[in-house]
């Protein structure tokens, strides 16, 4: 099995190789490189071509929502994992808009970021259960009219998405469901047809821009 690619961005240097130590005991995973800011962080990607950047936000020089959006008009394939001490909307949503696939606050525990990088590696997209449910709840509030333009899903469908949202996986979600992880795909696949998207990670970002889930 190949192993996780990581870059770690963060300007502060003894949580990045707190960071970098709790990573590198992970099987699967393996940091690659490091940056302290986001100029470096671009630098170091298309040097080492990582499948994921954990990326800081407030650093000097270049700031992480300016190296997200910068990697991934470079580097499309690249992902991007926030991890970040900043859980308000005001942060997270322009992250989201600008390409990142994940959102993991530092005061999580270890095992939840180890679970985000490879949610994000395997499926595309990850939010922090409380990063999810604030975002979400301030869109639904805010701009509930929303919905109306949007393609009808079943009740299934939902279920799903609501799901696939919390980052759950197919076989989590078939688990939780009671059917099979193929009839997850299938429902993930019709979901993204209807919506007009091509991967989880816009799934996620389509169903925050639109309001499609309340996660309470």
């Amino acid at each position: 099995m190949a192993e996780i690619r990581i870059l770690v961005a963060d300007d502060h240097a003894i949580l990045r190789d707190g960071i970098c130590s709790l990573l590198e005991r992970q099987p699967g995973i393996m940091v690659v490189g490091e940056a302290g800011n986001g100029q470096e962080a671009l630098g170091q990607v298309g040097k080492l071509r990582p499948d994921i950047v954990l990326m800081d936000v407030a650093m000097p020089v270049m700031d992480g929502l300016e190296a997200t959006r910068r990697i991934k008009e470079a580097y499309p394939e690249v992902k991007i994992l926030i991890l970040t001490q900043h859980d308000n909307r005001e942060y997270v949503e322009p992250l989201l808009q600008a390409g990142a696939s994940g959102y993991v606050l530092k005061r999580s525990g270890g095992r939840e970021v180890v679970m985000a990088i490879r949610q994000v590696y395997e499926h595309g997209a990850f939010l922090g259960p409380g990063v999810a449910r604030q975002v979400l709840k301030n869109y639904v509030q805010a701009n509930e009219h929303a919905k109306e333009d949007t393609p009808h899903l079943t009740e299934r469908e939902c279920e799903i998405l609501k799901l696939t949202v919390k980052g759950k996986s197919n076989k989590e979600i078939a688990a939780l469901l009671v059917i099979s992880p193929k009839t997850v795909s299938v429902h993930r696949t019709n979901i993204m047809a209807k919506l007009g998207v091509h991967n989880s990670a816009e799934l996620v970002r389509y169903a925050m821009q639109h309001h499609l889930v309340n996660l309470e």
